[in-house]
This record gives C-alpha cells, structure tokens and sequence, in this order.
C-alpha cells in the first residue's frame, strides 16, 4: 500500500498537523510506503528539520507545475492568487494515480475528485487546527472519504453544519502536540516583565489588524511595562493584498515601521516556523487576539485572554466565537484606545480565576487526548480505515463513532 500525505500551501503552517502522523505511520506500519508530496522548496526544508528532529528519514516528492505557461502564470498572479496551489493537482496527476489512499490537511486536493476524476482515490482530511470558524464546518468536509477529528466539538459541528456521517470521522486528537518546540529564549531587554501575545488572523472581516493593529504596537511602544510578540496568523503579510474565499474581500496588510522593529520590548515575526510549531502560544503571559485557532492551543495552559471585536460582531450567542468566552472581549467602533486596552489588560489578569473553569471547558470539549500520542491515533484510524489496521493494537476509545456516542455541547 502507498499512501501519500499532500502538503500544498503558500506557508508551512498545516505541516505540523500532517507530518507528525506520517512519522508515526512510517514508525507503526513499515509495510506502507509512506511519501511526503510537497509543494515549494520551503515546505521542502520544514518538512525535513522537523523529520530529522524526530530522528526520523522519509521519502519525499517535490511537486512542481509542469509547462511553461503555468508557470508564468502562476508567477505574474501569485501576489493576489495561489494559483500554483491550485495549479499543482493538474500537473501531477500521474503521482496521484499511483497512490492507494492520500492523506490532506485543506480542501483544495477535492479537485482531484471534482475535476480530475481520481474518484476511486481515498482522500482522508486531518483537518488543521481545532478553531470555531464557519469555513471549518462547510459542506466540502462531506465529501472526504474519512475525516479525523481532534474532540467532540469538531465531530459535533461536522454531523450538524456539513452532514458528515459519525462513521466517517474518527476522533485522533491532536498531532501536533506531538510535536514540542525547542526551548526559546525571547530576545528582549527585560525578559522578567509580562509578555502580551498578539496574534491576528488574516481575514479581513475578521482580523483585528486591519482597523486596530497598529494601535496596538503603538500601545507597547509607549508602556514598556510588557512584552510583546507580534506573530499573526502567517498568511497575513505573506502576499501584498490578503484575498478571502468564505467572503470575498480584498485588504491590504501594509508594511510593518521600523520603530516597531527597533522597539525594545516588542519581538516581531511575520512568518517564520516560530509562528507555527507554537513556540510563542507557549512562551505568553497573556494571549490578545481575534478568531485565530491558536487560542486552543494557548489554552493548552490557561492564562489570561483578551480578545478584539474590531468589526462590532454579534458574538454571543454565536457558536463560530465560542472561544470568545475564554476572556474579556474589546468591543472598538473606532479607534483602540490605549488607556482602554491598558485597562483591559490589567482586568484579564485581575479576573482569570472567573474564566479559568471555561478555559478548561472549552479545551475538554475540543481535543480529546489520551496516553497514546494523538499522531499514532490517527495513524491507526487511517489504516483502519484502509482496511489495514490488524496488526495495530486497538484504540481505548473506538476509531469509529456511532451516532449514540456523542458529548453534549458545552
């Protein structure tokens, strides 16, 4: 059997939900052949120093667009579209044919179906993140053969919003817990001081940079009494426009000044594997941001949340913001105000206690872990799935869940 596990994006933020389940198949099952299809030069070397920090070795293909036009193409539009990405699946077709099942952690590989007609392939989906958004939920999730699932939550939502049957999810965990940073040391001045991480999401209608962020790094520049990262959601500043799908927007992220980056107390990184293997939702005090998943993964330890309500939503009583209740939320018309936000930030910490029992709620209800590492998990549901799993030892929770099995929602 020759499984691959697709990783096709502009950035290498989904590798650590994928790869971590790779190695524990290559590790588990040496009878598959595992290879690792990558997408650029950059997914390439991440997918090799985290392979090597787990004193691992696997085999590799390096995805390319074939024909002249493509690639320029491809080349002439890549600020505004991913047009490689998408173009990818077309020119490959040949490497898909060859493969028993693919592993994918977005949505875009359902071409491969939809327009390609590699009906016969099993596509499994592992998903990325465990956050609340809509796009996470939508009716694409349905056309996977099997979708492995970190928590309740996830499963939940799936069967209500996007009709996946119980039988075609199996709850994994998260792999990419799996995967612990290397020891960081923050390079700022007073490290004793509390450190603030703020941490934007892309989308236009609904990431906090675009109205306030620069209040924000303003807002640190002039009260040296925190720290700051500043590690947004890494598709931010990654092309000049920022162009969403769930609804069609079109913004600009801008430059970032340079008093910002010569600014002692504040760290600044825009892209870097730092801002995805969760070295700084590990090294804040105190998280500040809008809709990012990252906030489960912060709430992996509870500390205090602020969260920015830049666009006046109505959040509430609205299920795609439930980790909203996980702190105080800011709601701006305007401008941010600094002495509001020093307010705010004082009161995040002066009322943790009232949110610490939530906190853990919400972080119950989206992962499930257990003493087997989440990333073996999955790679057991997989071959279950495919029909290969005998010689696995089984699961304490079943791979498979039947619609009587269900967690009520928090």
């Amino acid at each position: 059997m020759k499984i691959g596990f697709l990783l096709n994006h502009d950035q290498s933020h989904q590798v650590a939900h994928c790869l971590p389940i790779a190695l524990a198949m290559q590790r588990q099952y040496p009878q598959a052949e595992i290879v690792v299809a990558t997408s650029s030069d950059a997914l390439t070397a991440e997918v090799r120093r985290l392979a090597e920090r787990e004193g691992s070795a696997l085999q590799i293909a390096q995805l390319e667009l074939k024909g002249m036009w493509r690639r320029a193409l491809a080349r002439g539009l890549e600020s505004l579209v991913p047009l490689k990405k998408l173009g990818l699946y077309g020119a490959n077709l040949e490497f898909f044919r060859q493969l028993d099942l693919l592993v994918v952690s977005e949505k875009t590989s359902l071409m491969l179906k939809s327009r390609y007609g590699l009906t016969d392939l099993p596509i499994v989906h592992t998903r990325h993140g465990a956050g609340d958004r809509a796009i996470g939920f939508d009716k694409a999730s349905a056309r996977f053969d099997h979708v492995l699932v970190s928590g309740p939550k996830i499963r939940d939502r799936l069967e209500r919003e996007a009709g996946v049957s119980p039988s075609r999810m199996s709850m994994t965990g998260y792999p990419k817990f799996d995967l612990a940073p290397p020891e960081w040391t923050p390079p700022f001045a007073d490290r004793s001081l509390p450190t603030v991480v703020y941490n934007p999401h892309p989308s236009p209608h609904l990431s906090s940079w675009y109205r306030h962020g620069r209040d924000v790094l303003d807002y640190f520049i002039d009260n040296p009494r925190y720290n700051l990262i500043f590690a947004p959601h890494v598709m931010l500043f990654h092309r000049r426009f920022v162009v969403t799908i769930d609804r069609m927007r079109v913004s600009r992220p801008g430059r970032i000044a340079q008093r910002y980056l010569d600014a002692p107390n504040i760290h600044i990184d825009l892209g870097s594997h730092r801002s995805t293997d969760m070295t700084y939702t590990m090294a804040g005090d105190i998280y500040l941001g809008d809709v990012s998943s990252q906030i489960y993964e912060f709430l992996r330890t509870p500390r205090p949340c602020l969260f920015l309500n830049s666009h006046g939503a109505d959040w509430h009583d609205d299920v795609n913001y439930t980790h909203w209740r996980a702190g105080s939320v800011i709601d701006i018309p305007d401008r941010l105000e600094r002495d509001r936000l020093d307010e705010a930030l004082e009161q995040a910490v002066a009322t943790h206690d009232r949110y610490l029992p939530v906190q853990r709620e919400l972080f119950d209800y989206s992962f499930s872990l257990t003493d087997i590492p989440s990333a073996e998990r999955a790679a057991r549901a997989i071959m279950s799935f495919a029909g290969q799993g005998a010689g696995a030892a089984p699961l304490p929770d079943q791979p498979f869940y039947a619609p009587d099995d269900r967690v009520a929602a928090a």
